[in-house]
């Protein structure tokens, strides 16, 4: 009986050590200030709070499904960067136009010492871009070449736009006077010139080897200075003579560079 009272006399004494207020408020004390001492020297998780809830499967799952479709996947693609060999368009722009200027000025350099003075150029609004080219000579056996002394021109007008890819893409050239007939000449001032497509095309052409080209294909085509009245008067104009030129590239990539047939139109 003694030992069965000393028994209870411990389980109250333990009872009472546990349900002790003191106790109980020392103990959260102590433990909390351990667990801040231990998270002190340990930085939280990246992108996230560090709480159970951001470490959960179902969290995770939310987070992936909350992704923008293909985000991931640019990141990816924005991460490897161009792939190698490519030329990023800003860097490439700016060498296509430097490629452009040393070429052009180069070539007017080169027509500035033509002994012959074949062509002459100006510059338009002084774009080394955009340029006025003055054919002084044709074949002076040539009914074209009468046609000019009779009617006091001294030159024939044209004008030639250097694309941001030239030399690797032709110039467009127009007449801009005298209004021509035939010659390889038509509406608005545009000519019928394989090489000056970008199919006939080659950087390896000088303006003065096209404008010579130019000169003898209107001699070869019969080329006229129009004299009708009304009609010679008006004057040649780019937007039609693009829509010209657009118009007769497609028809010969059709039919090649011949004349097609009356019946195809």
């Amino acid at each position: 009986m003694a030992t069965l009272l000393r028994k209870i006399g411990l389980i109250r004494l333990h009872n009472r050590d546990t349900e002790d207020p003191k106790h109980h408020h020392h103990h959260p004390r102590q433990q909390g200030s351990s667990l801040r001492g231990r998270g002190s020297h340990k930085p939280p998780p990246q992108g996230g709070s560090g709480s159970s809830e951001g470490s959960s499967p179902k969290s995770k799952k939310a987070a992936e499904l909350a992704k923008p479709p293909g985000k991931e996947k640019a990141g990816r693609d924005a991460g490897a960067g161009p792939s190698p060999g490519s030329v990023p368009p800003a860097v490439r722009q700016p060498h296509c136009t430097q490629v452009r200027s040393r070429r052009l000025m180069k070539e007017l350099q080169d027509i500035a010492r033509l002994s012959d003075r074949f062509i002459s150029v100006e510059l338009v609004d002084e774009s080394l871009f955009d340029w006025n080219v003055k054919l002084h000579q044709v074949d002076k056996d040539s009914v074209l070449w009468q046609d000019m002394k009779e009617t006091n021109t001294e030159y024939i007008l044209l004008n030639l736009t250097f694309p941001d890819n030239f030399p690797f893409s032709p110039p467009f050239m127009r007449v801009l006077s005298p209004r021509l007939e035939n010659g390889y000449v038509l509406d608005g001032g545009a000519i019928c010139m394989e090489l000056l497509t970008p199919r006939g095309w080659s950087s390896a052409y000088t303006v003065e080897a096209v404008m010579r080209q130019f000169a003898a294909s209107l001699v070869k085509g019969q080329g006229r200075i129009c004299r009708k009245a009304g009609k010679s008067k008006k004057s040649f104009s780019r937007k039609e003579a693009e829509a010209t030129f657009k118009s007769l590239v497609k028809t010969h990539e059709k039919y090649g560079w011949v004349t097609p047939p009356v019946s195809d139109g």
